[in-house]
Parts: structure tokens; C-alpha cells; sequence
């Protein structure tokens, strides 16, 4: 699962079973679900059982899928019940079965086939635009509006990233601030350690994140978290130059569509038309594709390049190299990086104690150093093994270490069982679906990253019985 499924994934999961069935009355939030949050098993189950009038039963689930991947089945089976497709039904004397929750299966089929009026993908205008826009001029809205936002989440560097033609509202910036991806000191805005992993994530995954801050202050603005939630499934399912109407928009929608606009998410050319064009932040939502190959001239999303892009020269002397011109990105390297010299399409520095440290300060981590001069590493520099010089990583690292003596990991901890065997059978499986922590077996007690999947696992097993 992506990193913006993931995201997206989470606040579904806390949702309660009658925002779903809300949720699901819409075609499209159906077919997003679909297309967005299920792994290829977990479709193939769904595609299965979509037009089967009666409840399945789960030996005949079981028969669909090798013996020796029991553990993808029940990944895919838990994550369909976490996001109340699957439903299971247990009528005593009857053998345990599973059917599609309605009206997710009656919106999917509705969404595959057509039909109806609901009008859940969009209302395309019947007139043509006195002011078209091209789909290049929308790419260059989003561009410049999104790296507005990067730039003021980096602008306490002391590098100037203002573009005169955007201008971040005081929502924007509120957001930002709750989501606790920047901080204010005075007058100051400084980045966090929330706010430098932000940055490393690729585009879709950043709008993602904080679309769910705004869905968490939905409610503070008066303003519906499912007709929210619905819109913007909807936005993702809309064609990228193709402009709207917003006469079947409901006022939260409209009022969404002025915030979206801040994010270079949406566009429209007045508050007052009555059309809006999706950018391709928007049509890019609820599908694997990438939202903006950079985000400015030259800024590959850092977790994800790996396409020999890469513009850092680092060596191990820790002088450091980036071919850029970028505003943005010489503003991230001065996060971690006393720079001293400037040319016009290059800056150079020095990786130092003191700089490492003011990035520990802002809670900037080394790993995170690390992976971002990793990913961004220059293709003469992808010809050594190891890609960065291990005088330097370590030294890094070492820097950090210097005043941290503990690291923290959230998380949940299992206790109490009743014996040594049921408590090795469920360490076990936390450990084969990658989220154990840490165990000790003599008092029967470990500790894992997500507890979803071992709560199921601990259920399944008390149906079972011994």
C-alpha cells in the first residue's frame, strides 16, 4: 500500500460503521475505495462475490487461495471488514460466511455498469468556457500554489521562496500548524520532524495528509465529514481538463472548492463562476498515478526518484555539492547544511556538528538526513556501493546520538495470556505480518506497531475454540 493510501487508509479505519454506509451511498466513494485501498486480493474477493445474491462461505474463501498464503487471505479479509465491505454473518448451527456490505455492492455495481442519476462523478458544464484553461496552465496552478506551501513550511531558512502570485490564506497556514508540521516562534516559522518527513513523501501522499487534517477540522468548521469525504472521492474520479458545474454542488462542497483552491487542488477563475476545473492533485487522488512528476523545476518527491535525477555530491571530507537553481530545494539542504558558496545552477556547503544539531533541534532526524541525500544522490555517486561514504553516515548519525539516549515507538502492548502456547502462536503471527516490536517470552507479553490484525487474529482463533 502507498504511502497515500496508507494515510487515506487510517482515518478510514476510525471511521464508525454508519459513516460507511453514508459514505457508500455514493458510486463514486465506492469505486475510489475499490480502486484505491485494496490490494489485488482483497479486489479479486470483491469482484468474486459482487454478484452472488447469498453469503459465501469461508471455506469456499479459503479454497480460492493457496495454503501457503494464508497470510495475504487474512490480510485481505481483515482489511475489507475494517472498511466494512465484507461482512461476516455467524448464525448459530449455521457454518461461518461472508457477503458485501450494501449499499457498497449496489454503488460498485452502479459505478462498473452506469446508470441512474446520482450524479456522484461530477456534472460536466454543457456550455464552453469564455476563458478556457489548458491543461498545461492548470499544471502550472498546481505547481505554484503547492510549493507555495512547501516553501512556507521551509521559509524559516532565511531563503526567500514568496511567489508574488501566491498568497497562502490564514487557513492554510492554521492547518499546517495543527497538523504540527511547522511551528511559530515570534514571528519565525520553523519546520518539525513531522514537517521534514512531509516533505519527503511524494506528492500524492503530502495532499493526502493534509486533507486528513482537514477532514479532522470539519467539524470545527461547521461543515459535514462525510459530504467532505465524498467530495473529494469524487474529485478523484473527475478528468483532468474538463471543466464542472457547481449549480449540484451542496454548501459544504462550495465552500471546499474555495480551500481546495489554495492547494492548487482545484481552480476556478472567481469565486463567483459557476464552473471548477480538478487539477491533477485532484484527478490523481483515488489512483496510483503520480500527481506531479516535481513539485518545482527539478524536485523529484525524495522517497521516490531512483530515476538517476539525483543532484547531491557528498564527500568524505562532508563537503556537499547539489547542482540545482531550485529555491526549494536549496532551502531543504539548508535545513541540515552550512552553505557558503552560490552559483547560478549550484550550491555548496558543508555537512557540520552545528548544522546536524539545529536539524535535531527542529526534530529533524538522521535517518531522515540520510534517506533524503540517499534518494537525491547524484548519478556519479549511484555508481559507488555504498551510495553515500560511510565516514559520513556514521558521523551523522553519531551527531544526533549525542544528545539522545532513547527512542520512542508508538504503539500496543499484549499481555496476560493464559499459557506459553497461545502466547507464541499470536507473537508469531504479529512477527510474519511485520508489526512485533519487541517480546519477552518469559512474561508472556509483546509489543507491535498496529493492533488491528492481532485483535482479528485473537478473534478468529476464540471463535475457533481451542
Amino acid at each position: 500500500m502507498s504511502g497515500s493510501s496508507l494515510r487515506s487508509f487510517e482515518y478510514l479505519e476510525g471511521l464508525p460503521g454508519t459513516v460507511f454506509n453514508r459514505l457508500y451511498q455514493q458510486p463514486s466513494t465506492a469505486l475510489a475505495i475499490f480502486r484505491r485501498m485494496l490490494p489485488h486480493l482483497a479486489k479479486s474477493f470483491v469482484m468474486a462475490m459482487l454478484y452472488i445474491s447469498h453469503p459465501l462461505l469461508v471455506t469456499d474463501i479459503e479454497s480460492w487461495v493457496r495454503p501457503d498464503s494464508r497470510l495475504e487471505r487474512d490480510h485481505a479479509v481483515s482489511l475489507l471488514e475494517r472498511l466494512h465491505v465484507l461482512t461476516a454473518s455467524a448464525n448459530p448451527g449455521q457454518p461461518r460466511a461472508y457477503s458485501l456490505t450494501n449499499p457498497f455492492a449496489a454503488s460498485l455495481r452502479l459505478a462498473l455498469t452506469g446508470g441512474g442519476n446520482h450524479k456522484s462523478f461530477g456534472v460536466p458544464c454543457n456550455t464552453p468556457d469564455k476563458n478556457p484553461i489548458s491543461i498545461a496552465e492548470l499544471d502550472e496552478f498546481a505547481r505554484r500554489q503547492w510549493e507555495g506551501v512547501l516553501g512556507y513550511m521551509v521559509s524559516g531558512t532565511g531563503i526567500s521562496l514568496a511567489d508574488e502570485g501566491v498568497k497562502l490564506s490564514q487557513g492554510v497556514k492554521a492547518l499546517l500548524q495543527f497538523g504540527e508540521l511547522v511551528m511559530s516562534r515570534g514571528k519565525k516559522v520553523e519546520i518539525t520532524q513531522a514537517g521534514f518527513a512531509f516533505i519527503l513523501q511524494e506528492v500524492n501522499a503530502q495532499v493526502w495528509t493534509l486533507l486528513v487534517y482537514y477532514l479532522d477540522n470539519a467539524e470545527k468548521l461547521r461543515m459535514d465529514p462525510v459530504d467532505v469525504l465524498s467530495f473529494l472521492f469524487m474529485l478523484g474520479s473527475l478528468e483532468l481538463g474538463q471543466d464542472y458545474s457547481k449549480a449540484t454542488l451542496t454548501p459544504t462542497q462550495l465552500q471546499m472548492l474555495e480551500d481546495l483552491g489554495d492547494f492548487g487542488i482545484v481552480y476556478q477563475s472567481a469565486p463567483s463562476s459557476t464552473r471548477f476545473y480538478p487539477t491533477r492533485l485532484a484527478t490523481t487522488l483515488t489512483s496510483d498515478a503520480g500527481a506531479l512528476r516535481s513539485v518545482s523545476a527539478g524536485f523529484d518527491t525524495a522517497l521516490n526518484s531512483g530515476d538517476g535525477k539525483g543532484f547531491i555530491v557528498i564527500e568524505t571530507n562532508y563537503r556537499i555539492y547539489a547542482y540545482t537553481s531550485s529555491q526549494l530545494q536549496i532551502a531543504i539542504l539548508q535545513l541540515f547544511t552550512r552553505l557558503n558558496t552560490r552559483y547560478p545552477n549550484m550550491v555548496a556547503g558543508k555537512v557540520t556538528r552545528e548544522s546536524i544539531r539545529r536539524a535535531v533541534s527542529m526534530g529533524i532526524t538522521s535517518d531522515q538526513i540520510i534517506s533524503f541525500l540517499s534518494t537525491h544522490a547524484h548519478p556519479q555517486m549511484r555508481k559507488n556501493n555504498p551510495i553515500l561514504p560511510p565516514t559520513v553516515v556514521d558521523q551523522i548519525r553519531l551527531w544526533q546520538i549525542e544528545g539522545e539516549r532513547m527512542k520512542a515507538t508508538a504503539g500496543f502492548l499484549f499481555k496476560d495470556f493464559v499459557n506459553a502456547s497461545e502466547f507464541e502462536g499470536v507473537c508469531k503471527y504479529a512477527e510474519e505480518i511485520g508489526v512485533l516490536a519487541w517480546k519477552n517470552e518469559s512474561r508472556r507479553m509483546f509489543f507491535v506497531t498496529r493492533h488491528e490484525q492481532v485483535a482479528a487474529y485473537l478473534r478468529n482463533k476464540q471463535k475457533k475454540g481451542p
